[in-house]
């Protein structure tokens, strides 16, 4: 997507982090900021995970996230380590997607209304280049999936206009840059690491590789990740001279991992977000 084709009339701008069961915490920050009716910016970005919690923030539905995760997102119809060794997914966006969406109400409508547009970044099979998708209520049943689908544990490449995609955070993990590039020069981010926090650069291991013996453009994604990763890291702790940058990480004793599925630490998750987006709207009043 080009700049020029953003909706947005501002520069200011939300971007959030994907991470799998590790977006407990933007959840708890986005509940935090619902609850203070805290709505100022112009446009929103989101990775994976990231994607879906902006979507339930943006639509006013406080709580969605945070159940979805605590319920949804811990059933074996979702993460099933029997179906992978046979074959199938080990993580079933597809069927996480869907379900919550039918079992958990989302407000579609208020969400159009509300005039903040939603980028979510999904990854291009075909290329290896992120795609930032505005996220519509003709198109959302396509593009989460697929902005959530990580190689490997999810086994196809959902399609956006007709193009295979895959996991955003292979080609823009925290996609700050573009944001900029878009215009934002107030930018917050949510982040589901720790600050200090870097990718460690190596090689992908050979089984990996194989995986991707079709889609080398893909692999190359792959491989580039980290240093773009860290190229993000890179911005946020030194910005240009025209851009804010305010910054929510979970705490360094942050209990939650990828596929955690304990309920007692991902309610501590949610705890440490909500504590962080309180905090963070406090200073903001100051």
């Amino acid at each position: 997507m080009r700049s020029s084709d953003v909706d947005t009339s501002g520069g200011s701008a939300l971007v959030i982090e994907g991470g799998a069961m590790r977006g407990i915490f933007a959840a708890g920050v986005l509940d935090a900021f619902i609850d203070a009716e805290y709505l100022p910016f112009d446009f929103a970005i989101g990775v994976s995970a990231g994607s879906t919690n902006l979507i339930g923030y943006l639509a006013g539905d406080r709580g969605r996230s945070r159940q979805i995760l605590l319920d949804h997102a811990r059933r074996d119809e979702f993460i099933n380590w029997r179906r992978c060794l046979r074959g199938g997914h080990f993580c079933d966006v597809g069927w996480l997607w869907h379900a919550s969406f039918d079992e958990v109400p989302l407000n579609v409508p208020r969400y159009l209304a509300n005039g903040v547009p939603l980028y979510a970044v999904t990854t291009s099979v075909l290329t290896g280049e992120a795609h930032y998708v505005k996220v519509t209520a003709e198109n959302m049943h396509q593009v989460f999936p697929a902005s959530c689908a990580i190689p490997l544990f999810y086994r196809d490449f959902p399609r956006v206009d007709g193009e295979p995609m895959t996991d955003g955070g292979l080609a823009d993990s925290i996609p700050v840059l573009r944001a900029y590039e878009w215009g934002a020069r107030d930018i917050t981010v949510v982040l589901s690491r720790p600050l200090g926090y870097r990718k460690r650069v190596g090689r992908a291991p050979r089984k990996i590789k194989a995986f991707f013996h079709d889609h080398a453009r893909l692999f190359e994604a792959v491989l580039e990740r980290s240093e773009r990763y860290n190229r993000a890291l890179d911005f946020i702790q030194v910005p240009p001279a025209d851009c804010h940058v305010r910054v929510i990480a979970p705490p360094e004793d942050f209990p939650v991992g990828r596929f955690t599925r304990e309920p007692a630490l991902l309610e501590l998750g949610y705890q440490n977000g909500r504590e962080a987006g309180c905090g963070y709207l406090q200073a903001m009043a100051v």
